[in-house]
């Protein structure tokens, strides 16, 4: 069948199956998390609990800016790790003033309590210890990021257009902008569009999540690369796979990644709708829809495991939006929420947490809060 008959074949099944999803009855927290007066939370890039049921958030709060010098410039400060109990009230800051704090897109916790932060403006992704300490650190931030060219002065001439001004100016100081050995690993003369270069060279990494040997594999991303990049325990390259297209093992913005209890690796495939099944050396087995745009994503840890799945159809996430709870065949068995503003709604659920498998915490970029849902009724038990 030619690729293009496939493709229309799998959006139609991905329609059909929504059409078709029972809703899932829940309760929900939305005035969680309590802060101290002059401490506040903005965009969530990640929301995760570990072991003691203790929550941590990496959020989009800070004072960014980028310090301009004569040939480097640098941006930083623009994203914080908090520390809250298990009923939402406040407890410390993690990470102050780390180089890598820039934008926050990803947080979780791994089997040891560790806390990884995924930031998609330093293209790096760092492990912190139980005691809160710099353990392990992936990536490198850029050496330098273009900046937006100044206005130039009246009646031009050589020289106008002030610091920033010339070859590669033009570009913002947003996230995973720029040039730099932790930047770019897009398309050479020896690799694919969106291959990457071999190690961990990110560009806009987006999530990270372990297998039962220790190995880290970190989605890598919504910049220039498409791929998977598997790491040793501690840190070593193994290898990586995915490129930018539509086949099987391509990807067009890898935003979210899982691995069940035997090893498999699920890949969320935003631009085309889909998550992608793989093996953990990169061998695809499967695939499957019905999930909508695929944002964020979780992997259950009972003795039957599920995929939540959170969607937003459209970029702010406030015309259409819901949670998806999946069996790892890819069977929706049910969905909860809706786009908007108000508690039960959801507006770009960034980031899931689902320890406990009818408890769950949605972090929200638009929204700047973190929800927490208690599911109910048969579909929550199926």
């Amino acid at each position: 069948m030619p690729a293009l008959a496939v493709g229309l074949a799998f959006a139609a099944a991905s329609l059909a199956a929504q059409g078709t999803v029972p809703e899932i009855a829940f309760d929900t927290n939305a005035d969680l998390l309590r802060t101290p007066p002059d401490i506040y939370v903005g965009e969530i890039g990640g929301v995760g609990t570990n072991s003691k049921g203790q929550i941590f958030v990496y959020t989009r709060t800070g004072h960014p800016y980028a310090t301009l010098g004569d040939n480097r410039t640098f941006y930083r400060g623009g994203s914080r790790l908090f520390q809250f109990d298990a009923n939402g009230k406040f407890v410390r800051e993690l990470g102050q003033d780390v180089y890598g704090f820039n934008a926050a897109i990803g947080l979780r916790v791994d089997p040891q309590d560790n806390v990884w932060t995924i930031d998609a403006g330093a293209n790096q992704v760092v492990k912190f210890d139980t005691a809160g300490r710099v353990a392990l650190v992936l990536g490198r931030k850029p050496e330098t990021m273009p900046v937006r060219p100044a206005a130039p002065r009246a009646g031009g001439g050589p020289g106008a257009g002030g610091p920033g001004a010339g070859p590669g100016a033009g570009a913002g100081p947003g996230p995973g902008a720029g040039p730099g050995p932790g930047g770019p690993g897009g398309a050479a003369a020896n690799r694919r569009p969106g291959e990457g270069i071999p190690g961990s060279s990110f560009n806009r990494p987006t999530d990270v999540t372990w297998d039962a040997a220790g190995n880290i594999y970190v989605a890598d991303g919504i910049g220039t690369n498409n791929r998977v990049a598997k790491f040793d325990k501690d840190g070593r390259f193994i290898r990586h796979w995915g490129s930018t297209g539509t086949e099987p093992g391509q990807f067009q913005g890898v935003k979210a990644i899982a691995i069940d209890a035997q090893g498999n690796v699920y890949v969320a495939d935003s631009g085309n709708k889909r998550i992608q099944v793989f093996d953990a050396d990169g061998t695809f087995k499967s695939q499957f829809g019905g999930i909508g745009t695929p944002l964020a994503m979780c992997m259950t840890r009972g003795a039957t495991q599920y995929l939540y799945v959170s969607h937003s159809g459209d970029p702010d996430g406030m015309e259409d939006a819901a949670i998806y709870k999946v069996r790892l065949d890819g069977t929706v068995v049910g969905k909860f929420g809706s786009a908007g503003k108000l508690p039960r709604e959801f507006g770009l659920a960034n980031s899931i947490d689902c320890r406990n498998e009818n408890e769950l915490l949605i972090g929200e970029m638009t929204n700047w809060r973190v929800q927490r849902i208690v599911l109910k009724g048969a579909a929550a038990a199926r």
